[in-house]
């Protein structure tokens, strides 16, 4: 394939606003009936090309168009190959061997080998400001076989793995761009579908088809290109007038866009809204604040007003037909205004709490829906709007306590689990975890995903973590896109969004 050289790309990273989302995987079979073209996609920017540096779940949208990884998801959530044509466990589940896939390539040309797939896992474990380091912890030594085999292994018997590997996690770096690794953050070294050709920060990313991808037979869009949304109101009449051929909507543009007569995917994800919460801050530092918190939130009430019908309560981090939701857990603290002003008197706070919640500016609906709610109940709200690059650094900074957020699922409900409760989990702010739930999510780790006993044990590591941990989860929604109807061969993907097989006309 062509590419115009690094030096052309931006040098900047863009932070993109805060969102939701998971990865995915596997093809159909491919169509002569129509030629490449062109498509503008509108969603957000990453906050780093680089998978390691990454902060935000949603980011894992745009990476998979530049990167591949070991193994990918079915639109079922299933594991399928990717860059690893197959992989097999050692009999004790401490080892995991990947059999790369013949005559793949980064886009420099150069063969993605064994070596090529230890030095970039290695990378993701061991770099200092790594953001999968955490998830990477259970890497302890990965041995090159040959060229186009790679054994991984593991801290103990843990059977995620191949789902570990689909997302950010299992993205393979080109280890030729590792002399300077702070450039990934704008110049992007993959082996997927696409090359990044160029990069304008909070404006667009332009790509072009990778012709050397081991899958470009169902690749169908020679030229492609990301445009943020940055006002949701303007969505319809972009999609109406080309602006954009394919973008997010929020649920209250769904009905102008059916009115548009445009086409609407509401496609079933792993996201959940959410309150991010460090619990090493007073007054969050006390369960039974939380706990009324949550009995002074009318879940329901909530979609209907914020989201315009467009979700369903939820009071964990997984969605109800998926392996880790545990029914236990459903409607866990419903609506009580009278239990929430017990549970702040028991606390300590019997003429009422004040406290700050921060969010984003495009979350202001849903958090003015939240501070009229919990006034109900005695809790005055001081909403904190700041721009959406301040609460993506949260992750990493954790200087604000109490945050309005998405949970965007990952490619692994375990793999979830560490992100949300881990010692080093991004979504987790006071870097505790206890010893019970770390228990807990070790022994699903060491369940093989086929055996009879894993959903139960996955759920067991949910329950204790909701019930254990501060993070409040509120409703889980849908991934919702709206295109006009030359765009074809959109499929629903539980994970991330993916392009193989979508075709524009005209």
């Amino acid at each position: 394939m062509t590419r115009r050289p690094r030096a052309a790309l931006f040098a900047a990273a863009s932070l993109a606003t805060l969102a939701l989302a998971g990865c995915a995987g596997a093809t159909a079979a491919p169509s002569d009936s129509a030629e490449p073209t062109s498509l503008t996609w509108g969603w957000a920017l990453p906050t780093s090309w680089d998978p390691v540096t990454s902060t935000a779940g949603w980011d894992t949208h745009a990476l998979a168009l530049v990167y591949d990884g070991l193994t990918q998801l079915d639109t079922e959530g299933q594991v399928v190959p990717g860059l690893a044509e197959s992989w097999e466990y050692s009999d004790d589940g401490t080892a995991i061997t990947f059999h790369l896939r013949e005559g793949a390539e980064f886009t420099d040309g150069t063969p993605v080998t064994a070596d090529a797939v230890k030095q970039s896992l290695e990378r993701g474990r061991d770099q200092e400001n790594s953001t999968l380091a955490g998830q990477l912890r259970i890497v302890v030594g990965i041995d090159v076989v040959d060229e186009q085999t790679v054994t991984v292994h593991l801290d103990q018997a843990d059977y995620q793995v191949p789902y570990l590997f689909a997302g950010k996690t299992g993205f393979i770096v080109n280890p030729a761009a590792f002399d300077d690794v702070g450039a990934l953050a704008t110049q992007p070294e993959g082996s997927g579908p696409f090359a990044l050709t160029e990069f304008v920060p909070n404006a667009h990313a332009d790509l072009e088809k990778n012709d050397d991808y081991w899958n470009a037979d169902h690749i169908f869009i020679d030229d492609f290109s990301i445009v943020p949304v940055t006002d949701p109101a303007t969505v319809v009449a972009g999609v109406s007038s080309g602006q954009w051929d394919v973008a997010i909507v929020p649920p209250a543009q769904v009905q102008g866009a059916e009115a548009a007569n445009l086409e609407v995917e509401t496609i079933k994800a792993l996201t959940v809204r959410a309150l991010d919460v460090n619990s090493t801050v007073a007054p969050f530092d006390d369960q039974r604040v939380l706990q009324a918190i949550s009995h002074a939130t009318d879940r329901q009430a909530l979609v209907d007003a914020a989201y315009f019908g467009q979700g369903t309560p939820n009071w964990q981090p997984f969605p109800d037909g998926y392996v880790a939701h545990s029914p236990e857990l459903d409607d866990l603290y419903p609506y009580d205004l009278d239990a929430a002003e017990e549970l702040l008197t028991e606390a300590g706070y019997p003429d009422g709490l004040t406290i700050t919640l921060s969010l984003t500016e495009d979350d202001t609906a849903l958090a003015e829906v939240l501070q009229a709610q919990w006034a109900k109940a005695g809790i005055d709200v001081t909403l904190d709007v700041l721009p959406a690059a301040a609460v993506a650094q949260n992750y990493v900074q954790r200087t604000l306590p109490f945050v309005l957020d998405s949970y965007s699922g990952r490619q692994s409900p375990l793999q979830g689990l560490e992100v949300l409760y881990g010692a080093e989990g991004l979504m987790n702010l006071g870097r505790q975890t206890p010893p019970e739930l770390t228990a807990a999510i070790d022994a699903a780790r060491a369940t093989p995903t086929d055996a009879d006993d894993y959903a139960e044990k996955v759920q067991d590591a949910v329950e204790v973590g909701v019930r254990l941990q501060p993070n409040t989860f509120l409703f889980s929604w849908p991934r919702i896109l709206v295109h006009p109807e030359k765009v074809t061969g959109i499929r629903h993907w539980l994970d991330v969004q993916r392009w193989e097989d979508v075709k524009v006309d005209g």
